[in-house]
């Protein structure tokens, strides 16, 4: 069976579509329902991670170049089933209130996202455009704005809130331009691997803003 729904945000078409199917992940899963979320826009789609994803997200969660600005130069190691099992169990509740999200540009996955709704009605995002050759080509401007207006819209949401390295020019740009605020400078915020204290800035964006 599959429903799909259209929304629209800002002129922006955006859908979900809603898919049951009986299918066997791997030995952690039995049949199960789950649920697919895609938003779209011209050749970028945002999708929920697949349990099939869960090897691609750690080998970009080990590339040091990658994951250098979340204070990981090194990388870091991920225990693959674990992961895939987290997959499957977010894939099968409508409402996670925590997410990962798979960016696909023209069907080839090149970055991830993920959203941790808060009870306050906050919303936590986060964003990496992890193949190189996919990165300062605005994709992670309409990623952003995808997920926002998904999250306003139809989640309900009152805030989005993020924050980023102070040395990561290339993603401060990108959320000032899209309407976030600089809510903070919060210094010595994090060690990084190699002992190092780390500057994050924080944040935010409510509807009104979303540009």
């Amino acid at each position: 069976m599959l429903i799909q729904k259209h929304y629209f945000h800002n002129n922006k078409k955006w859908h979900i579509i809603r898919q049951s199917n009986k299918k066997c992940y791997n030995t952690f899963e039995k049949e199960r329902l789950y649920i697919i979320m895609f938003l779209s826009r011209d050749n970028v789609v945002i999708r929920r991670a697949r349990p099939s994803d869960a090897v691609l997200l750690a080998n970009w969660w080990a590339n040091g170049k990658i994951m250098a600005h979340a204070g990981f130069p090194n990388g870091i190691k991920t225990n693959i089933p674990e992961l895939t099992k987290r997959i499957i169990d977010q894939n099968a509740v409508e409402n996670p209130q925590n997410v990962l999200l798979i960016i696909e540009i023209s069907g080839i996955p090149v970055g991830e996202m993920n959203y941790n709704i808060k009870d306050d009605g906050t919303a936590e995002i986060g964003i990496k455009i992890c193949d190189v050759n996919y990165q300062n080509k605005g994709y992670g401007t309409i990623s952003i704005k995808l997920l926002a207006g998904y999250l306003f819209d139809k989640k309900k949401i009152k805030k989005i809130v993020l924050d980023t390295n102070i040395n990561n020019e290339r993603a401060k740009h990108v959320y000032e331009k899209i309407g976030f605020i600089k809510t903070a400078i919060n210094e010595n915020a994090f060690i990084d691997q190699l002992g190092n204290w780390q500057t994050a800035v924080c944040y935010e964006l409510s509807p009104n803003n979303l540009k």
